[in-house]
């Protein structure tokens, strides 16, 4: 899949920014974002800030702090230290880092859902290689397009992922949602009643062509609603944690022009770093409990 291998405080604290609508957003309309605040502050759990100020975290994940905002975006799922979490599509463990040993210390579980093979090979030299951080992480198959059992059915409390709903739509090639379909239906089974889906995703505009959803690595809201609606999810709400205004979703390698990965290299690199990482949406939806 292209560029693929690439939780709680209290929810009220974020109130403000993560009200949930009555109604969900219709296809085609999501809600208006709001202008870009600076990141909230939010009364941290110790715990969570433990793990995430670890000096032994990477200091080029800890650099990126500052545009993934992980205690808000994470108070904003609502997650709690006791909680089973499964994150789908890892990549090299930015989020893995911080949720693995704040939930082993929690008594909770962390469970990645990794693609088999070179991915599942990779993400377990992350668990060798630190033992101490990430020795009671699990690892489970997740298969993009095939059904995947990711925990047994109705037992984790929170699904994350990070930044992958683009890969699963796939690229032109792939017809209609690619295989976004089955990976929301997996998420969906895996979940408690009541349980949380959680999702951070590169955000297009609802008046921009749709096709750029498989050619740019940016999403529309009103798609990332649809399939989770589509798959037996609530739309619970949206933040403007991630949100970032001076971008302006135009760039001649679609969002990976922006950093981190500088697609272009040096060229127009100090503009590029000047507008930040991509603008993105932060969405929560619920299993329904009955």
């Amino acid at each position: 899949m292209r560029r693929l291998i690439a939780f709680a405080l209290a929810a009220t604290a974020l109130a403000p920014l993560a009200a949930a609508p009555k109604k969900p957003a219709a296809a085609g309309h999501a809600p208006a974002r709001a202008a870009h605040p600076a990141a909230p502050r939010v009364a941290a759990d110790p715990a969570l800030a433990k793990a995430i100020a670890d000096p032994g975290r990477p200091d080029k994940d800890r650099a990126r702090d500052r545009y993934r905002h992980p205690a808000q975006t994470l108070a904003f799922f609502g997650i709690k230290p006791d909680m089973t979490v499964v994150e789908v599509l890892p990549g090299g463990g930015w989020y893995s880092a911080i949720l693995a040993p704040y939930l082993a210390a929690g008594g909770g579980h962390y469970v990645a859902a990794v693609p088999p093979g070179k991915a599942t090979d990779s993400f377990n030299a992350l668990v060798a290689g630190d033992a101490a951080r990430y020795g009671k992480a699990q690892v489970t198959a997740f298969t993009a397009g095939q059904p995947s059992q990711l925990v047994p059915d109705g037992t984790a409390d929170l699904v994350l992922t990070f930044r992958n709903i683009h890969n699963l739509l796939g690229d032109p090639s792939q017809a209609g949602d690619g295989n976004a379909p089955q990976a929301f239906a997996d998420w969906y089974r895996a979940l408690k009643p009541g349980g949380v889906l959680g999702i951070v995703e590169h955000r297009l505009p609802e008046q921009m062509d749709t096709a750029r959803e498989k050619t740019d690595g940016y999403v529309k809201q009103s798609t990332v609603i649809r399939l989770a609606m589509a798959a037996g999810f609530q739309f619970a709400g949206a933040s403007t944690i991630n949100a970032n205004p001076k971008d302006d979703h135009d760039h001649p390698k679609g969002v990976w022009t922006l950093p981190p990965t500088y697609s272009l290299g040096d060229t127009d690199r100090e503009k590029y770093a000047a507008i930040g990482e991509s603008d993105r949406m932060t969405l929560k939806f619920v299993k329904p409990a009955s």
